[in-house]
């Protein structure tokens, strides 16, 4: 596609298989920081059947290349023909454009699949200075808009967008809404020194003394449960913990009454391809595993991921999921834990409300006017839910 940005030797192609594009140029504009973004796991989503046109993710995505053929910017995009693996809800929107007349799906949706974790979604060649990355920020989003019409779809949306990045579209004379929306994060910042914990004891004590003792307990009675843990990462993670590990996702998935959205096969392949950026965390007792939770590594956050367990013990997922994780990130001096959506029972146990972000584009004026107004009531909404759930945080007035 030409004429796709200020630039117009510029070029914005698609593609329908993460295959197109090579590593090396997805992970210069994607960056090291944060595993979720990088080629392997979004490779491994499609090779594993997973995220592919026949489970209603049709890959369709972008490129930048300059004057000389070389890639500038990519972002990952797919055509859509449901809403469901997004965490991002926007049924009632489909409903309502639906009755009024119109086909919401297929839309367009830029993405990890299933996966709630913040950050960069038009990503540029990090090599580049800054004034160039503005630009070419400009020219991807608008030729994604641009692609998007071609494609006959609905509307466009970024989900889980840097908070700069939502900014800058929303300053942009395109057209972008913003959308708020609000995940739990636990922050590795002692409050009294400003310093990381050097403990999860040290942590504790930041508590007000009732959260401190329901803690302790819980890890107590896990502890006298019988239950021990395994953190696994690297050349530790084998074939059997995988195979351990998709039993339990799959209990999760029928807990919830949904769908297996991720393949046997894509745990075989992130093992085989970012093993050192996976910790997972194994519940063993009686010599049996019996709950597993998975995290990626980040360069200074823990991205807590999936979860699941074949026997009900109380606690289990708090430790599993939350506390081992903040044990992990206190040990490696990670600023913070990202354990996604959900959660008052993360804010008592020092997850931290924080906003995250969203960015949509719809091509029929008139129900992204209704649209825009939805998401400013949605917002204010979200401001004040998260003020009273700040009021709720565990920590010691004054810490």
């Amino acid at each position: 596609m030409d004429d796709a940005s200020p630039d117009s030797n510029w070029v914005l192609e698609t593609h329908d298989s993460l295959k197109a594009i090579p590593a090396e140029d997805w992970d210069r504009c994607a960056g090291p920081d944060n595993p979720l973004q990088c080629h392997a796991l979004l490779a491994a989503m499609e090779y594993s059947q997973s995220a592919v046109t026949e489970t209603g993710w049709m890959p369709r995505h972008l490129t930048l290349k300059n004057s000389e053929g070389r890639i500038i910017a990519v972002m990952p995009f797919y055509a859509k023909g449901h809403s469901y693996g997004e965490y991002v809800f926007d049924h009632s929107w489909a409903n309502a454009w639906q009755r009024a007349g119109g086909q919401y799906y297929p839309k367009g949706l830029s993405a990890i699949p299933f996966s709630p974790v913040p950050g960069e979604r038009l990503m540029v060649d990090r090599t580049l200075p800054q004034d160039q990355r503005i630009s070419i920020m400009e020219a991807l989003a608008s030729g994604a808009v641009e692609a998007g019409g071609q494609m006959g779809l609905s509307s466009l949306h970024i989900t889980f967008l840097s908070e700069a990045e939502a900014d800058f579209l929303a300053s942009s004379d395109q057209g972008w809404i913003r959308r708020k929306g609000m995940q739990f994060h636990w922050h590795n910042r002692d409050p009294d020194h400003d310093l990381p914990y050097d403990g999860f004891d040290n942590f504790l004590e930041t508590l007000a003394s009732r959260k401190r003792k329901v803690i302790r307990r819980e890890r107590r009675d896990i502890a006298n449960a019988g239950v021990r843990f395994h953190r696994l990462s690297g050349a530790d993670l084998l074939p059997h913990h995988w195979d351990d590990f998709y039993r339990f996702y799959l209990t999760t998935i029928d807990k919830k009454w949904g769908g297996a959205y991720l393949t046997r096969d894509f745990f075989d392949q992130i093992g085989a391809t970012m093993a050192d950026r996976i910790l997972l965390v194994m519940a063993e007792r009686d010599g049996r595993m019996i709950a597993g939770a998975l995290n990626f590594i980040g360069a200074d956050t823990l991205y807590g991921r999936n979860w699941g367990c074949l026997e009900e013990i109380p606690f289990l997922h708090f430790e599993t999921c939350y506390y081992q994780a903040i044990d992990h990130a206190i040990d490696h001096k990670l600023a913070r834990v990202e354990a996604g959506a959900q959660g008052l029972h993360k804010v008592q146990r020092g997850y931290e409300p924080v906003d995250t972000w969203s960015s949509h584009y719809l091509y029929h004026e008139g129900f992204a006017d209704a649209i825009r107004e939805f998401t400013d009531r949605e917002s204010r909404a979200i401001d004040r839910d998260a003020d009273q759930l700040r009021e709720m945080m565990p920590y010691r007035k004054g810490a």
